[in-house]
């Protein structure tokens, strides 16, 4: 599978694919005419990165002008730090090793409450390591500290999170508990990084369905994530600070045949559109446009929609609307901040996303086991991390 992220009208894209490389493509290409006879046109990459073969993913702060390729066969499967402040230019800035491999990230210029590190322009991460939220400071490319460190009960594979507008707490998604039969519904973990040195977990928030979660974002009070088969659900967060509480207020089914486990449906999604419009993309659906005519709901006396029933909520507390897909067409925007990632053809699915949830294997096999999922699925297996090794 691809996942691609821009800067600067330019799109970078890596793959997991052995010998990939990160390719870089122009985009103000696309706005330049085509004759109809040279259609379809095939255009070839900008500009070529070898630094590193593979890459689950790559993470780009716009900020600094630095890409950041995580789960390489480079620094242990860690941040590979790439400056790209020149986009056709690109060149290695440093990596981060000391934890081991990296799933996902998000990179800021450091903002938030830590008057140790707030106001000194600062550039942090917040790496999610598989089964640990570990919080480093890139500022200097070449000599990264990790400031913070911290894991939860239940761990099955830390996938990824978003830091909160205010920067107190950091949201995330285990993308295998729900299969592991370590949560009953779809859950949604809490951590507070008031102090990115002791970075602390707050506790959870159990969903409406049983679809195991993937990619989520933030925007103001509501986080958006994209849950697989149950497809985009938002929710408005009520309170992190003791017990996490929120109130999904709305939802869109993208696989509306199932809310299981299964590795189906939505796969990423994007909010920061100026129109209020969000995009979500399925593995085999393809992308949808959305848009709410009522703020997802917030401050309307009823819904509009017959919601999920869900055990744990009142009936106030029920959805007021899902979103829907424009009957108009909206004016083409580029990203900002906060990129989405496009979902390989579903022809072949994703190298680390089976169609069916992990089968747990037979203790005496733990040696053969080379993914993380596998050997955390298995019986009395145990998964080294930095050694990317079962045993």
């Amino acid at each position: 599978w691809r996942d691609i992220k821009t800067y600067n009208d330019h799109a970078f894209i890596v793959s997991e694919a052995a010998g990939h490389g990160m390719q870089v493509f122009d985009l103000t290409q696309l706005l330049l005419p085509i004759d109809e006879n040279d259609m379809p046109k095939e255009f070839i990459e900008t500009a070529h990165y070898d630094g590193f073969g593979n890459a689950h993913n790559i993470v780009i702060n716009e900020d600094t002008g630095f890409a950041y390729a995580v789960g390489t066969s480079t620094y242990l499967g860690g941040l590979h730090i790439v400056n790209i402040q020149n986009p056709t230019v690109p060149v290695l800035a440093g990596g981060v090793s000391s934890d081991g491999y990296t799933h996902d990230a998000q990179c800021v210029v450091y903002d938030g409450p830590d008057l140790t590190y707030k106001g000194k322009g600062k550039e942090i991460c917040f790496n999610y390591n598989e089964d640990t939220l570990t919080i480093v400071d890139v500022t200097s490319k070449t000599s990264p500290v990790e400031l913070g460190r911290v894991g939860y009960s239940g761990a099955a594979y830390t996938h990824q999170g978003w830091l909160t507008d205010d920067g107190r707490h950091v949201i995330v998604n285990d993308e295998v508990d729900e299969s592991a039969r370590r949560a009953s519904n779809t859950k949604t973990h809490v951590f507070n990084v008031e102090n990115l040195n002791v970075p602390t977990y707050v506790g959870f928030h159990l969903g409406r369905t049983k679809a195991r979660d993937h990619n989520l974002y933030i925007k103001g009070n509501l986080v958006f994530e994209t849950n697989y088969q149950a497809g985009l659900q938002v929710l408005q967060i009520d309170d992190l600070t003791t017990t996490p509480s929120f109130t999904q207020v709305a939802h869109f089914d993208i696989y509306p045949d199932e809310n299981s486990n299964g590795y189906n449906g939505a796969w990423s999604n994007y909010p920061y559109f100026p129109s209020g419009s969000v995009i979500v993309s399925g593995i085999e659906q393809g992308l949808y446009v959305l848009r709410t005519s009522n703020n997802y709901g917030i401050g309307s006396s009823s819904p509009t929609q017959p919601p999920i029933p869900d055990s744990t909520k009142s009936p106030s507390e029920q959805p007021t609307d899902a979103p829907t897909i424009p009957t108009t067409p909206f004016q083409t925007q580029s990203p900002t901040h906060s990129p989405t990632s496009a979902p390989a053809p579903p022809s072949d699915p994703p190298t680390k996303f089976p169609t069916s949830p992990p089968t747990p294997l037979p203790t005496t096999n733990c040696e053969n086991i080379t993914k993380a999922r596998d050997c955390r699925a298995a019986a009395a297996c145990t998964w080294n991390r930095r050694g990317k090794s079962c045993s």
